[in-house]
């Protein structure tokens, strides 16, 4: 099975390059998360500030406790709604589900999490696509630099008007209440760019990479549709066996140590999540998918004061996708003749395609 390239060769728990440091090990890369005060987030000012503006990613305490709280129970909130969750999903397996084939990335995975933020949001329907789009342009900042400079001025201009709407006449969504919160335009605007590629890009990749662990491990799959409890179970282990983000920075406010390491004040610090969640040294067979292994712990979404804010609404919608998907097809299966699936992606990861066969459930 394709797995992420931690399988060929292990790295060190902690190397020290320079003045860069990396961090493979689980132990050693949960210390980091969880010390804000000595890894700060600031090194993001530079990385994804001038295309995100001012988020929470590179806010540290006691500001970025200030900023989560405003918007965090709002999203909570809005997130939490299942009802809302299975009418996306059931409306875009209705679409597919009498062919006897689809292929799930492009057909599903890659599309609802985006109409479930437009939801949340309370936008038009029909302008999920070109949400999609900024979102893959906003997180491929590294690669086209304008290009995401000009998604981030496509999306302050059009929240700039959804904003200037809700405010004249608040409506039942995130929108209304954010702006009811103490937060200036350029802070919404901010969390609603960060909003995108964390609501949209890591659910996708998230549920995708679920259904690529299951349909790729037949006999689990089985397990699975029998135990509906295994779901959330399967969900942990996917993101251990393959997080969505490989990897994500932190900076030594000042000299410090990790693990049996000195770390210099001002190192950059990369911490590999996807080479902890298979730290040999937590993890027997840490290579292969097995949810019926009997720790799941992971750092797939951080950990920490930083840990994701949509982790919550990741594991609610994935769940509701492969329930349905269970409810409705049977004999639910990998159509090979059409193309073996592999895990691609270096930065994000994420199946690069689902092709299925099945049989509709007759009720």
């Amino acid at each position: 099975m394709a797995g992420s390239p931690v399988q060929s060769q292990r790295a060190a728990p902690v190397r020290v390059d320079g003045g860069l440091v990396t961090v493979a090990g689980f132990d050693e890369c949960l210390a980091v998360l969880r010390d804000g005060r000595t890894f700060s987030t600031t090194v993001y000012e530079g990385v994804v500030g001038p295309v995100m503006g001012r988020t929470m990613l590179q806010l540290d305490d006691p500001d970025h406790r200030v900023h989560r709280a405003m918007v965090s129970p709002a999203f909570r909130r809005r997130t939490l709604d299942q009802v809302m969750v299975h009418e996306v999903v059931d409306g875009l397996v209705d679409g597919f589900g009498d062919r006897g084939r689809a292929t799930l990335v492009t057909d599903l995975t890659s599309v609802f999490p985006v109409q479930v933020i437009a939801r949340i949001l309370g936008l038009p329907p029909g302008d999920d696509v070109r949400f999609r789009r900024w979102a893959v342009e906003l997180i491929g900042v590294a690669d086209n630099w304008d290009r995401a400079v000009a998604a981030s001025g496509a999306l302050a201009g059009y929240f700039a008007g959804v904003l200037a709407a809700r405010r004249r006449r608040p409506r039942d969504d995130l929108v209304s209440e954010l702006a009811a919160q103490d937060l200036g335009d350029d802070d919404i605007f901010a969390f609603l760019r960060l909003l995108l590629p964390a609501g949209v890009e890591t659910t996708y990749r998230a549920s995708g990479t679920l259904l690529y662990a299951l349909l790729t491990h037949p006999e689990q799959l089985a397990a699975v549709r029998a135990d509906r409890s295994l779901v959330p179970v399967a969900f942990e282990e996917a993101i251990r066996w393959e997080p969505p983000v490989t990897a994500i920075l932190r900076r030594a406010t000042t000299d410090a140590r990790i693990g049996d390491v000195d770390v210099p004040a001002g190192a950059d610090v990369v911490l590999l999540l996807g080479e902890a969640n298979r730290d040999p040294r937590r993890y027997p067979r840490p290579d292969r998918f097995d949810l019926f292994r009997p720790d799941h712990q992971h750092v797939g979404f951080g950990g920490g004061a930083h840990a994701c804010l949509g982790m919550h609404l990741a594991r609610l919608e994935a769940g509701v996708a492969v329930n349905t998907l269970l409810d409705r097809f049977g004999d639910l299966r990998l159509d090979l003749d059409r193309a073996t699936p592999v895990m691609e992606g270096t930065s994000f990861r994420s199946p690069d395609r689902l092709p299925v066969l099945y049989s509709a459930v007759q009720n």
